[in-house]
């Protein structure tokens, strides 16, 4: 079989690498790639977002399917595009994908449907926003609506930081802003919670628990993530069954109301209070990096379970996976989540000799001239699996300190919930 991967992430370095372990699969391709995939398949300089061309190369050369990783090729339709064409695509189709799309979208569906979440406001001007705040209890989150590559929240402590959040979005930090979400605070804690669905049937798919903010102790600017580890200390049966009847079945039974069939991976980012969760927020794909921390647990071919969604039957496949722990750290060009230089030579990762259990995913990287630059804020994810979260962070910490890539930075307090010092 051939595959093409969408996307030039640490995710899809580690889809790739996944389904590279495939007896079925023959060649890999990757629109574009990075580094690290540069290795294992061959990258594909084409425009994600070139639908055509996309469609032209993968006719043109035998490929069977294709993987979406990143989410706005699937908010703008790919999988729609893909139809008819004889070509298998994984991922949910353009209705779908508005739970990640839109805030607003998602929210509407939580009300029609109960599903437990943060009370929230729609607002479309600064005015009615305004008069809202004066009456709000704070903290309080302001959202952008569309996408915003994780970063279009804001935990605001005071009106005048939730006035200023709701300017910037309306005036385009991140697009085009009709409307804004104003959102009760929950706290609790977070937990990423992961299915796969067929359209017909849904089967769990692990779970994790990432460290969006930049610093060390989850403080400073969110970020697309800075690590994670897997699985969540809050996980248990009468939790999972919660979240599955509280919240994913309600989510599919909306979407097929409106005739739409998810098929692919949904992430639902949660709030566990007191053993009862509530949705924060969708994402129509694996989260990164937390499919680089969940991944190398899987035991089960994942060729064999996305084949088995793309044609309905993954009733038909059990998934199994390794007793471990897996914990992730993020390597990052310096100034990131802010201003950050690309093409900073990245000397020793070649060089780098990986014990079982130890797994190195490319994100922001680029080989020109047989060396490795820098092509991105999040650079390489490092991931260990084994019998204790410490144990995964002090191999993965020994490892930063083998590469010595003084262009970057990385927390060395990854999973520090649940790790005793």
């Amino acid at each position: 079989m051939n595959v093409g991967i969408i996307g030039s992430g640490g995710r899809e370095h580690a889809i790739c690498q996944s389904i590279k372990n495939s007896t079925k699969i023959q060649k890999i391709y990757c629109f574009p790639g990075n580094a690290g995939t540069a290795k294992i398949a061959k990258n594909i300089e084409i425009d994600i977002s070139d639908f055509n061309k996309i469609k032209e190369f993968s006719l043109n050369n035998g490929i069977n399917l294709i993987i979406v990783g990143p989410e706005r090729p699937l908010v703008e339709g790919i999988v729609d595009f893909f139809y008819g064409s004889g070509i298998d695509i994984f991922g949910p189709n353009k209705i779908s994908s508005q739970l990640e799309g839109s805030k607003i979208f998602t929210k509407k569906i939580c009300k029609k449907y109960k599903i437990p979440t943060a009370g929230f406001g729609i607002f479309e001007n600064l005015k009615d926003a305004t008069i809202f705040l004066n009456t709000a209890q704070f903290p309080l989150v302001v959202k952008a609506d569309g996408l915003a590559s994780g970063k279009g929240v804001y935990i605001c402590e005071k009106i005048d930081e939730a006035i200023n959040a709701i300017q910037e979005i309306f005036k385009g930090k991140f697009g085009l802003a009709k409307s804004i979400l104003l959102e009760e605070f929950l706290k609790g804690e977070e937990m990423s919670y992961f299915v796969i669905s067929d359209g017909k049937n849904i089967k769990s798919f692990e779970t994790a628990q990432d460290h969006k903010r930049v610093l060390e102790g989850d403080l400073g600017k969110n970020t697309g993530g800075m690590g994670a580890y897997s699985p969540s200390q809050l996980i248990n049966d009468e939790l999972e069954e919660k979240i599955l009847n509280k919240i994913i079945k309600p989510t599919i039974k909306a979407l097929g109301d409106m005739g739409s069939l998810y098929k692919g991976f949904l992430y639902a980012g949660l709030m566990i209070i007191k053993n009862e969760p509530f949705l924060i927020e969708y994402n129509v794909r694996m989260g990164d990096p937390e499919c680089q921390t969940i991944l190398p647990k899987l035991k089960t071919d994942l060729l064999d379970i996305i084949t088995a969604c793309c044609s309905q039957k993954l009733e038909n496949i059990k998934i199994d996976w390794h007793n471990k722990k897996s914990l992730c750290v993020v390597l990052c060009s310096n100034g990131y989540p802010g201003h950050y230089n690309n093409q900073v030579l990245i000397n020793n990762i070649d060089k780098i000799d990986l014990d079982k259990g130890e797994f190195i995913f490319h994100a922001g990287t680029k080989e020109i001239d047989n060396k490795i630059y820098s092509n991105g804020g999040r650079v390489i994810s490092f991931v260990c699996l084994s019998s204790d979260f410490k144990e995964s962070r002090n191999k993965i910490l020994k490892l930063l300190k083998e590469l010595d890539w003084t262009g970057g930075f990385f927390r060395s307090d990854i999973g520090y919930k649940v790790i005793d010092e």
